[in-house]
């Protein structure tokens, strides 16, 4: 079952769909990079798992949190295409030779934790699916993703972050995802539910992770600091506290909004909405003061 958001987006592509305003009414936009959930017949048939198997790849039904902030205007990007396909939290060249039928001599590609762990920008293997294709793919069909789907995702993040900049003089994403939960740092302490990253200071003002951390302590929840997720290519390539352009990500703790079995929407999910769209409300107001710009200095 789908559950689909509460009213049309302004733009709709094959990578993702785009709702609020060309001039967006706070500077705070969305971001939700893991959320797609199409899946093309060719890509089932090249898979060598079932459907369930590529569907661990998503940070499942993380788009729900944002229904409440796209009915009141905000910018929010959703990911349309699945992970499975390819992920756009990973550099475009964060590819695994292995998964590239053709390379070319001399292909800008770089290596990472995460693609020495299977999961580049072409996913490969999780936990219990050693392989999850039946062929490396042709270096077309890897441009091709990138050209429709990469780039066009990451050019409406630019350009929702120019135009929220432009409007309120300071702009700040929010890429948001979905998380196993994670171990107790500590024999006898809960774990942290919400996770903040902000790539050790590099991608948003310490001071605005701060105010937003604040936010979901006061909800009750247990929160983190870059440890163990900083964020990734997103934030990386999108937070310019210089040029004030600012970006966190924000990972969530799946059993705090899914049901038991973390397959669908749970009790707590009303509860995740209204952190995360106190969270917004408080980055909006903070980064409008007319003395924000000064203050963080």
């Amino acid at each position: 079952m789908d559950h689909p958001a509460p009213q049309m987006p302004m733009v709709s592509e094959p990578a993702f769909d785009l709702y609020g305003a060309i001039v967006p009414r706070h500077p705070v936009i969305i971001s939700v990079p893991h959320a797609g959930r199409d899946y093309t017949d060719a890509l089932l048939e090249s898979a060598r798992v079932d459907l369930a198997t590529l569907r661990r790849l998503e940070d499942r039904w993380v788009d729900l949190i944002t229904h409440p902030l796209i009915e009141r205007g905000s910018n929010v990007i959703v990911a349309r295409t699945a992970r499975a396909l390819i992920d756009l939290n990973r550099n475009e060249r964060e590819i695994d030779p292995a998964m590239i039928a053709d390379l070319p001599r001399g292909a800008a590609v770089q290596s990472s934790a995460k693609l020495r762990g299977g999961l580049g920008l072409f996913p490969r293997r999780l936990p219990g699916a050693p392989e999850l294709w039946r062929q490396p793919i042709r270096w077309d069909e890897a441009r091709r993703r990138i050209d429709d789907i990469h780039r066009p995702y990451h050019a409406a993040i630019r350009q929702s972050l120019l135009a929220a900049r432009d409007a309120h003089g300071q702009a700040i994403l929010i890429d948001l995802h979905s998380m196993p939960p994670v171990p107790s740092s500590a024999p006898g302490q809960p774990s942290a539910t919400m996770i903040f990253g902000d790539r050790f200071g590099r991608s948003a003002s310490s001071r605005l992770v701060a105010l937003a951390a604040d936010v979901a302590q006061g909800h009750g929840l247990l929160v983190a600091h870059n440890h163990p997720y900083a964020g990734d290519h997103v934030i990386e390539r999108h937070g310019r506290p210089e040029q004030r352009m600012h970006a966190i990500q924000i990972e969530i703790d799946r059993t705090l909004y899914l049901d038991p079995s973390l397959d669908g929407p749970g009790a707590g999910l009303p509860l995740v909405q209204k952190v995360i769209g106190d969270i917004v409300d408080t980055l909006a107001d903070e980064l409008r003061r007319p003395t924000y710009a000064l203050a963080a200095e």
